[in-house]
């Protein structure tokens, strides 16, 4: 029988290998120092801050000093007035943008793919990619410019029309509307760049071999350009999932009001006004805390489902 490999062998050869590698490649792991740097500082160094969430913060007696509260925050958050209206807004726009966006950016990508004239194409990408790049705020502007109840271009077309103006940014029910929408309009062309990079990368021969065999441009979107970037696509779409909870705050907070509040408060607009309006740091650490918990755990169901389902997943 052979004898089972001893653990501080196999530490050893590990220890070496890597002092080879160092040694071999040094200049390589010099560049990546900085990377290791940045992130055990601006990533894992801020993670300490997490004992918030357990203490009765303190500022004069510090994080260690300050006396420990156990869960009594996350019971106040779970048993709070908003903790439905937050969870329902949340997700409700999450979903909402999840199954607006995720598709469209997917057919807007088959679409310019099959589009042959190559100048139109470029135009088309240019235009599609030009609002990604215009600022957060810069967009709510233009939303508050655009859907204002006496002289917005929305309200102007209503008017031609016979009817009254709308408040569209004071009405609850629109809300969540007016951020899937434009987020669609800002982002769908950016999201689309890496399918169409997957789409270019399909053996043409295939489309050659279905095009003799008298398929359809439906047929063979349906039969080799879908297969073909599936792993791309179960992969997105795994990563969105894992941000489920995880709602842009910079556009929310300029579009919100109090007349929408109802819909458009959110568990990252209640964090800052709670933690940083309100001062309570440890409460607000807690209730971040708990979004982040439940974006890992829908990030590894995501993952395991598709593993068992496609065979694709993250890891």
């Amino acid at each position: 029988m052979k004898k089972e490999k001893e653990p501080w062998k196999s530490r050893e050869r590990f220890s070496v290998r890597l002092k080879k590698d160092l040694k071999h490649n040094w200049l390589l792991w010099v560049m990546f120092l900085p990377v290791v740097i940045y992130y055990a500082v601006f990533n894992y160094a801020p993670m300490y801050g997490i004992l918030l969430a357990f203490k009765d913060y303190k500022v004069k007696r510090g994080i260690l000093g300050s006396p420990w509260v156990g869960f009594d925050y996350f019971k106040r958050f779970f048993s709070g007035y908003y903790f439905w209206d937050l969870i329902k807004n949340t997700l409700g726009i999450s979903i909402y943008s999840l199954v607006i966006g995720f598709p469209l950016a997917i057919i807007f990508a088959i679409l310019l793919h099959y589009l042959t004239m190559n100048k139109l194409k470029k135009i088309v990408q240019m235009v599609s990619y030009a609002p990604y790049f215009i600022s957060t705020v810069v967009i709510c502007g233009m939303l508050t410019i655009f859907m204002d109840p006496g002289n917005g271009v929305f309200n102007k077309i209503i008017g031609l029309f016979g009817h009254e103006p709308i408040p569209f940014l004071y009405v609850p029910e629109y809300f969540k509307t007016i951020y899937v929408w434009s987020g669609v309009w800002q982002g769908m062309g950016w999201s689309a760049i890496i399918y169409i990079s997957s789409l270019a990368g399909v053996d043409y021969e295939m489309h050659e071999a279905a095009i003799i065999d008298g398929a359809s441009k439906l047929q063979r979107i349906r039969f080799i350009d879908l297969p073909s970037i599936r792993p791309v696509i179960v992969m997105l779409l795994i990563m969105q999932l894992g941000s489920l909870m995880s709602v842009g705050f910079e556009k929310v907070y300029l579009l919100q009001n109090d007349l929408n509040r109802m819909s458009s408060d959110i568990i990252s607009t209640y964090t800052y006004r709670v933690g940083l309006i309100n001062s309570e740091f440890g409460y607000s650490t807690a209730v971040g805390l708990f979004n982040t918990v439940i974006n890992l755990i829908i990030l590894v169901l995501a993952n395991t489902i598709a593993r068992k389902a496609t065979g694709e997943s993250l890891w």
